[in-house]
């Protein structure tokens, strides 16, 4: 009941963030439309709670064709990040480092997807090769922050994330979630990302990441 009663006010919260920050959304919106052309949004199948799938929603940060440039470039990992990426627009470099490229996200949160705080949603591809431990942070709703992201975010292994977020599930109250909301809310700016190559998926991944990018203008 307190969980249910928590999630419907996180929607309500992401409605009224939506509403004043519609300013900014479109500013951006209009920024990536100028400066990398059309497909404003990324839309990409994440799994949801129970690993149900849901289209999840980010501003554009990568160019267009950016699986087929990980294959050209030899990245054996088309979802994780290399140093000074290439696939990274300049716009998507700043939207990247400012948490703004998220915001589409606030829709997801709306629809019932997501939630502000949970583990963050994992490609399909990915989630086909968890364990079952690893499968433990599919019993909530995903989040656009979460107990992992403000206990390193990209400065932690994929492994060390997934401990993280079976702690958010073992010891999920709103005073937790009121707590990373918090920690995120001041450490929104971050630097460039160290690079983590995912040895739990990476030599299991033989089909491209399903990418549909849509323009919103």
């Amino acid at each position: 009941m307190v969980r249910t009663l928590w999630n419907g006010l996180q929607r309500l919260v992401a409605a009224i963030m939506l509403f004043f920050l519609l300013p900014v959304i479109l500013a951006i919106a209009a920024w990536i439309r100028i400066a990398d052309g059309r497909g404003v949004l990324f839309v990409q199948d994440r799994a949801g709670r129970n690993g149900k799938p849901f289209r999840m929603l980010k501003f554009r940060s990568m160019v267009h064709d950016s699986v087929a440039l990980s294959a050209r470039l030899g990245i054996d990992d088309p979802f994780g990040l290399v140093e000074n990426d290439p696939r990274i627009t300049r716009c998507g470099r700043f939207l990247r480092r400012t948490s703004l490229d998220e915001l589409p996200q606030l829709i997801n949160v709306v629809a019932g997807h997501m939630n502000l705080v949970g583990p963050r949603p994992d490609v399909l591809p990915q989630v086909a090769n968890y364990s079952a431990e690893d499968a433990r942070r599919l019993e909530v709703k995903p989040g656009i922050t979460g107990w992992a992201q403000v206990n390193g975010r990209d400065d932690i292994d994929w492994p060390q994330r997934f401990i993280l977020d079976r702690y958010y599930v073992d010891n999920w109250s709103p005073l937790l979630d009121v707590k990373i909301l918090f920690r995120t809310a001041i450490t929104l700016q971050r630097g460039e990302p160290p690079v983590h190559v995912d040895t739990l998926n990476i030599a299991r991944q033989k089909t491209p990441a399903h990418e549909d990018v849509k323009s919103a203008v």
